[in-house]
């Protein structure tokens, strides 16, 4: 059975994300009804939509631990160790002869498949 404060706080969470759903809401139907204004003020009127709707959404349970996934995965990136760029250039030269290697191979069996069935179809 829930807690009375896990419930009220389930409860505040379903208020803040039908805030966020509303807000959304508010930015696609503005972006319609406002469709002669200028590109520009409606795009930065999405933005600031965005944004606050955004912060709502970190407001919640899931966004906070969106957050925090989001910070973890910004330290395993740095974490990563990036190829210089002779091996870049090395790999990327090895694929690209593989591909064309294999698209070569593929390209010369449907031209023998090609001529054998118009062979024997007539």
């Amino acid at each position: 059975m829930e807690s009375k404060a896990q419930q009220s706080t389930s409860r505040l969470d379903m208020l803040k994300w039908l805030v966020v759903f509303i807000l959304i809401a508010v930015g696609v139907v503005g972006n319609q009804y406002f469709s002669g204004e200028s590109v520009l003020y409606r795009v930065l009127g999405l933005v600031a939509l965005a944004l606050v709707a955004a912060f709502v959404a970190l407001q919640t349970d899931r966004g906070r631990r969106f957050a925090t996934l989001l910070k973890e995965a910004r330290v395993e990136i740095r974490k990563v160790v990036w190829p210089t760029r002779p091996e870049l250039i090395q790999t990327t030269v090895i694929v690209v002869v593989f591909v064309l290697v294999v698209a070569l191979i593929l390209w010369g069996m449907d031209s023998l498949i090609g001529f054998l069935v118009q062979g024997f179809i007539g």
